[in-house]
């Protein structure tokens, strides 16, 4: 393991790995890795939303200052692992993602040493890790889960909910057929800085549109939500965390900077409960779709809630 200084994020080092070529050719994820000082035997691995990346620095400060040595991933067709000839953010089922995962558990757990590990993920990641924790390879490494604003539903009407059933079922023949409508930029301007936020991030890896959506990532979205909606059986810590309302509207307001501007928190509330019997509920008051790039006193409250669960939960 031949770990590099990161070229997106200084002070963090990252670590290129390599995959059996998949049906677009080679296949790499990328290990992002900070380490606290003292080492430490807790580590987090986080993963990300979909049409994002790791760039939170912020977050990882948190985990390191309160004695988690912190990995992130940049999951395949993401990110710093996309590749040139790939379709951006793309996979048939999402199935694909547990070898860049396992691959990160064998690195994070037995080459360094670690003896507990928590799964952070984030929105589609937040719905990979869930899945991950359940069903993977290494599904009892993890030790317990953190589940930030989780993808478990498409925000969607009666008739929107028509139309992705279409687009699942023609994603079976045309994978990648392209959706043309794009995401609005509202969530961008309410976290970018040079809009309404105070976070920097690469747009080239997390567009304000959004990348292109396929139709065979519709239907493999679909397939993973079908088997959270009914419901997951993880014996493991599990908390979920979400903002306490959700925005849906075409034009800006200031609600977008105190609300869910991506998904339907309802949702989350729905679902939650069922991924196993020690799940734990938190709605964050004024929390945005990713919590932990909330305003100052907004985060604070939310890495606050984090760590005094994780105390219960490595004390136990």
């Amino acid at each position: 393991m031949n770990y590099s200084p990161d070229p997106v994020l200084a002070g963090f080092d990252s670590l290129t790995l390599s995959f059996p070529d998949d049906y677009e050719g080679p296949v790499v994820a990328t290990l992002v890795r900070k380490q606290a000082t003292p080492f430490a035997q807790k580590a987090v691995l986080y993963l990300h939303g979909f049409s994002d990346y790791f760039f939170q620095a912020h977050l990882a400060e948190q985990y390191l200052a309160h004695g988690f040595n912190f990995y992130a991933l940049d999951l395949r067709k993401h990110g710093r692992s996309l590749l040139d000839f790939q379709h951006p953010n793309f996979c048939r089922d999402i199935r694909e993602y547990y070898a860049d995962i396992s691959a990160a558990i064998e690195i994070i757990m037995e080459a360094e040493n670690h003896t507990f590990l928590l799964l952070n993920g984030h929105s589609n990641g937040g719905l990979i890790a869930a899945l991950y924790a359940n069903e993977g390879s290494y599904s009892d490494r993890v030790s317990a889960l953190f589940l930030n604003s989780p993808f478990f539903a498409f925000r969607v009407n009666r008739s929107e909910k028509l139309l992705i059933t279409l687009l699942s079922r023609l994603g079976k023949v045309w994978p990648f057929g392209v959706f043309r409508r794009r995401f609005l930029p509202n969530y961008t301007m309410s976290i970018h800085r040079d809009y309404f936020g105070e976070w920097d991030f690469d747009r080239s890896l997390k567009p304000p549109e959004g990348f292109p959506l396929y139709f065979g990532w519709f239907r493999a979205i679909s397939q993973a939500h079908k088997r959270v909606q009914q419901g997951l059986n993880m014996q493991s810590p599990i908390l979920v965390m979400h903002s306490d309302k959700s925005i849906r509207s075409r034009r800006w307001s200031d609600a977008f900077l105190i609300s869910d501007a991506v998904l339907n928190v309802e949702d989350m509330r729905r679902y939650g409960p069922g991924l196993g019997k020690q799940t734990t509920l938190v709605a964050i008051q004024d929390g945005m779709h990713d919590l932990v790039l909330s305003r100052p006193a907004v985060r604070a409250q939310v890495f606050a809630r984090l760590f005094r669960w994780l105390n219960k939960v490595t004390d136990s």
